[in-house]
């Protein structure tokens, strides 16, 4: 079949780019399966393997899609402007009360639950642009990955757990020593250093010399590319049991708590994991190819005239449930 995959996004990703590399892997893995596939996305990308358009928002959506595609995957919600088939795959716990369209694929079960959808395929990567971890290398501190101006991230929760650690330091891949996003936050500790908004090869560089992440979010986290990352390269998974953690870190490759003692105990023995055991974990259960093969399944649904959830999801509220889940410090 033909896909137009629509993001209106730059690929291949700049810096970091979470969901320009999932829908990379993503159109990768279909060729490699058979299939056609042809890219609408942001001004400046380029692609190698497939055809590119670039997105013009002041056009009507529809008149920009190529003649002889059979369905459309959405990476951002322009459902009511289609007349044809498609997917949308939800990748926030952005949408608010607003209502998704029936065609929605979350990118977690703890997200499909939260929506009251029925349907999910994890996020996959292509790993052999990874490269091969080093075993040999010195594994010298445990890191931080993700946008540490949200306060939903906690990287003060992650800053805690690292400095109670005689000896340890922690490096944060995503934010910088002085925020005033966090209500004005500077942080002096010499055990904590920060890298900025790294990409590309500097950020596979200290993903493969670290000890572990220390991932304490204090939000339902729709599914965290961070986490399969650091598993890649040997590094097991120290954070909160909130979203989609408990899908993604399986006791083999880490520790899930919401207590700050509880997870510097852990990281302490962060040593007694198997680092081939979360790279292996990581390469089969998170591929490009296996998220493929799950999307597939959902465009021939579709194709055959289904709908992939009984009613328009919602995102649900909680009751009692506040902006931040609970962290014991």
């Amino acid at each position: 079949m033909h896909i137009l995959i629509f993001f209106d996004g730059i690929i291949p990703a700049v810096k970091y780019g979470g969901t320009e590399r999932v829908i990379w892997g993503l159109g990768k893995a279909l060729k490699r399966q058979g299939h056609r596939v042809t890219y609408l996305v942001g001004k400046g990308s380029q692609c190698d393997f497939a055809p590119v358009f670039i997105y013009d928002p002041s056009r009507p959506f529809r008149e920009q899609i190529p003649a002889g595609v059979d369905l459309v995957h959405l990476h951002q919600n322009l459902a009511e402007e289609l007349d044809r088939p498609y997917v949308y795959t939800e990748h926030t716990n952005g949408a608010g009360d607003a209502l998704l369209p029936l065609n929605t694929i979350f990118i977690s079960c703890d997200q499909t639950r939260r929506y009251g959808g029925a349907t999910y395929v994890h996020n996959g990567l292509e790993w052999d642009e990874y490269g091969t971890p080093d075993w040999g290398a010195k594994r010298s501190y445990f890191h931080f990955l993700g946008n540490a101006a949200w306060r939903v991230k906690n990287v003060r929760g992650a800053i805690d757990v690292v400095r109670g650690m005689p000896g340890e330091r922690l490096v944060v891949l995503g934010g910088t020593r002085l925020n005033f996003k966090m209500g004005f936050r500077l942080t002096l500790s010499p055990k904590i250093r920060f890298a900025g908004m790294v990409g590309g090869e500097e950020k596979l560089k200290w993903l493969a010399r670290s000890k572990g992440l220390v991932f304490p979010v204090r939000w339902h986290e729709p599914f965290g590319l961070a986490i399969i990352e650091s598993l890649y390269f040997g590094a097991p998974v120290f954070g909160t049991p909130y979203g989609s953690l408990p899908e993604l870190v399986i006791p083999d490759v880490g520790f899930l708590s919401c207590s700050c003692s509880e997870l510097r105990r852990a990281a302490e023995a962060a040593e007694g994991y198997s680092r081939q055991r979360c790279h292996e974990f990581a390469r089969e259960t998170f591929s490009s190819d296996r998220m493929a093969a799950g999307y597939v399944a959902c465009y021939e649904r579709v194709l055959n005239g289904e709908t992939l959830n009984p009613a328009p999801p919602r995102l649900r509220k909680i009751p009692g449930e506040g902006r931040f889940l609970p962290w014991n410090p």
